[in-house]
């Protein structure tokens, strides 16, 4: 029997916890600091990571604890996932709430967490620490691949 995938048959509300969680496929992305312009509420995206990002994994070193160290981290939920325009093109929220399909390169596709890493979708090794800048130059590191990355080829329905 050929059952489609969790993520092609529920809504973002109708998945448990475990299926939320795992549509995450790990790039690290939404850990980027990003710019936005108050006039135009345009969005830009940065070089720059979250102090807990680990660059080689591209996770959080501190998922559980993140808002007691980033008190203003977002945390995504199903509640705000529509609000956030920021969101990556590439981003598994917000291509099924969009009612669009996972990219070929996604864990849950591929099987294989690495492939979003060798796909180059992942922050991994584009980054610096926000520890290691000043912050008042943050927009000398703004960049456009978050915007582009995963142009290639979906999954195969």
């Amino acid at each position: 029997m050929n059952e489609l995938p969790f993520w092609k048959r529920k809504t973002l509300n109708e998945m448990n916890s475990e299926e939320w969680e795992s549509l995450c496929d790990g790039c690290g992305l939404c850990c980027l600091n990003k710019l936005e312009e108050w006039d135009t509420g345009d969005v830009y995206f940065t070089s720059v990571a979250c102090k807990l990002l680990d660059g080689q994994s591209c996770r959080c070193s501190n998922y559980e604890k993140r808002r007691d160290f980033v008190p203003d981290c977002v945390q995504l939920t199903k509640a705000n996932v529509q609000e956030i325009a920021w969101l990556p093109p590439t981003c598994g929220y917000r291509l099924v709430n969009e009612g669009r399909d996972l990219y070929w390169w996604h864990r849950l596709v591929s099987g294989d967490p690495e492939t979003v890493h060798q796909a180059g979708i992942s922050a991994r090794g584009r980054t610096i620490s926000e520890t290691e800048i000043d912050p008042d130059n943050l927009e000398d590191y703004i960049v456009d691949w978050p915007l582009r990355v995963g142009d290639g080829e979906r999954a195969k329905r």
